[in-house]
């Protein structure tokens, strides 16, 4: 997370923020994922493939 951070600019992060940034990205995968999961079954498929993960990024 610090290493994120620190690419986008930041000089000093903090273990809040770190653990902010980690929840944030951690529930914005969980949605992707729903959404690809959907994806996948919508294709009749089981398996969730780049494709869906990459469909549910841009939705």
């Amino acid at each position: 997370m610090e290493r994120l951070l620190k690419k986008a600019g930041a000089q000093r992060v903090s273990e809040e923020a770190k653990t902010a940034l980690k929840k944030a990205l951690e529930d914005y995968a969980q949605k992707i994922g729903e959404s690809a999961v959907k994806y996948s079954a919508h294709a009749g498929r089981k398996t969730v493939k780049a494709q869906d993960v990459e469909l549910a990024v841009k939705v």
